[in-house]
């Protein structure tokens, strides 16, 4: 499957494999697993975070969509999500079909700006960026830079929308209505449950990506013990 044919991904659920670090689950043969259930089990691709984790995925699961990113920590700067050029290229190199990056208004690390990096990867490795954003302007304008996929995953994390809370609903409609066609829009943040993400497609979606509520193990269980406890 092309990774940039809408038709084949419209109404689709991508899995973010995802472990945060000092988890055990944080091994790659487990993300790699937990991968290939997801896929054996409908998913119509996986987002996945680092190169280590991409390229096992990829060995175990060839033909699979991988949305890779990688997160990394600046002090000059609040984007972690691959924000210089040499995560793009590692997360590239490691097998992903589409490289997620941070598309807010946020200054960049080593002063980098999005302009640059957009038009950097569309000359030099031809890649298929996807913007997460946290507004309906900042993902018009992604997409308007280069940017072929979309997503609100960044609603509810920035200082901008710190006081909301994912999923992005609201930007959905907007957002649908203005991208161009062939620009996928991807809710991701916050779903919790099938019912959800099938409110989020009615929201205008083309496909929703699902985290903690499916990957989550740590999360989840500390969730589950911090209920029960009172």
């Amino acid at each position: 499957m092309s990774c940039l044919d809408l038709a084949a991904l419209r109404g689709g659920l991508i899995v973010s494999v995802q472990a945060p670090e000092g988890s055990p689950m944080r091994d790659s043969e487990v993300i790699a697993a937990m991968a290939e259930a997801s896929l054996n089990n409908g998913a119509v691709g996986v987002r996945l975070e680092s190169p280590e984790h991409i390229g096992a995925v990829r060995r175990r699961c060839p033909e699979a969509l991988i949305i890779g990113l990688w997160k990394r920590t600046f002090p000059d700067s609040e984007v972690y999500i691959t924000p210089r050029w040499q995560e793009i290229q590692a997360v590239w190199g490691a097998g992903a079909d589409v490289v997620a990056i941070d598309a807010t208004s946020r200054p960049r690390p080593d002063g980098e700006s999005l302009e640059a990096l957009v038009e950097r990867a569309d000359r030099e490795l031809k890649l298929p960026l996807m913007a997460d954003v946290d507004s309906v302007a900042n993902g018009l304008r992604a997409a308007q830079l280069g940017c072929r996929w979309v997503g609100t995953t960044l609603f509810g994390y920035t200082a901008e929308t710190a006081e909301s809370t994912p999923p992005g609903l609201e930007l959905l409609p907007p957002l649908r209505a203005q991208l161009p066609q062939e620009v996928p829009l991807i809710c991701e943040g916050g779903i919790a449950s099938a019912v959800m993400a099938t409110q989020v497609l009615e929201q205008g979606a083309d496909c929703v990506v699902v985290g903690t509520a499916i990957t989550g193990v740590d999360l989840q269980v500390a969730a589950y013990c911090r209920q029960m406890a009172g």
